[in-house]
């Protein structure tokens, strides 16, 4: 590890605040209705850009509309001013910061969930008939089980193996498992199109995103030797690169909204990986800024 490794400030996320769910009919009083309800999201937030990514493999956009926050908060801890109101009015004198992502109903001003799983669960259940099956039938500990390896085996790993204040012992060790992540994701890929067979599921967005962060952020943190062999998963890579061409994905990509916010965040200098990227993310995103949807 390069001594002049960045070194990152914490990035855990508060607990979610709120954990409504939408219901099927009116008596589970969040229940199902056109234009009822509101997502603000940040594209630079690994936590937002999963929710957009299945609001669009849905196609929601004039069922749940989208509000487009700044890539980087403009209050302490993360908060974004203007969702302070909803916060709010959601809960008298609210302690903590108002951060994204955030589902609220226009009905009544306030806010649903702050829980992406679960807000991007009931869109695909609530709002998704004749869509893609997003969650199929009988896998949901599949997914539960990508998102927690994309959490903690590449994710946190990664974080770990780039810290510049840890010894060269746990270095290693968080990069021995990050390593081991890939590989086991490698071979899945390997024998399959998709994470969970030959249909596209909200396991693969959850990879996806975790993939664009390891490429666009944990890199800088970590040195070129590293890097080249994170890179060294071909299967894993070529899927990466297929979903970044797809529609739904890489047109959401705000990479210098990602830049900006990870560099907002991190205290040191670079470290010798971060100049070799892996993929061109950048070939997949449209020219000009994307339309702020209403």
């Amino acid at each position: 590890m390069s001594a002049r490794a960045l070194t990152a400030l914490p990035s855990a996320h508060p607990a979610p605040a709120f954990r409504g769910r939408i219901g099927c009919d009116a008596r589970s009083g969040h229940y199902a209705v056109p234009r009822r309800y509101r997502l603000h999201l940040s594209l630079a937030c690994p936590r937002c850009l999963r929710i957009a990514v299945i609001h669009s493999l849905l196609g929601l956009e004039e069922v749940v509309p989208v509000t487009l926050l700044p890539a980087v908060p403009d209050g302490p801890a993360g908060e974004h001013s203007s969702l302070r109101p909803l916060y709010e009015a959601s809960a008298h004198r609210y302690p903590g910061a108002a951060v994204a992502p955030v589902l609220s109903d226009d009905w009544s001003g306030r806010i649903v969930s702050t829980h992406a799983p679960d807000i991007m669960r009931d869109m695909a259940r609530r709002f998704g008939a004749g869509s893609p099956a997003l969650y199929p039938q009988g896998a949901d500990g599949e997914t539960e089980g990508i998102r927690s390896l994309c959490a903690q085996g590449i994710d946190a790993a990664a974080q770990r193996a780039g810290r510049a204040d840890a010894d060269a012992e746990e270095r290693d060790a968080a990069l021995a498992s990050l390593l081991w992540t890939l590989r086991s994701l490698e071979g899945r890929l390997a024998r399959r199109e998709y994470l969970l067979g030959e249909q596209l599921s909200a396991a693969d967005v959850e990879l996806w995103v975790g993939l664009v962060q390891l490429d666009t952020v944990h890199r800088w943190h970590l040195d070129a030797v590293a890097v080249q062999r994170i890179a060294d998963h071909p299967h894993l890579w070529a899927y990466a690169r297929r979903l970044a061409a797809h529609p739904a994905f890489g047109p959401h990509l705000d990479l210098d909204g990602i830049a900006r916010r990870h560099h907002a965040r991190c205290r040191g200098l670079e470290a010798a990986g971060a100049a070799v990227q892996i993929l061109d993310w950048a070939a997949h995103v449209p020219d000009g800024p994307m339309p702020r949807p209403c």
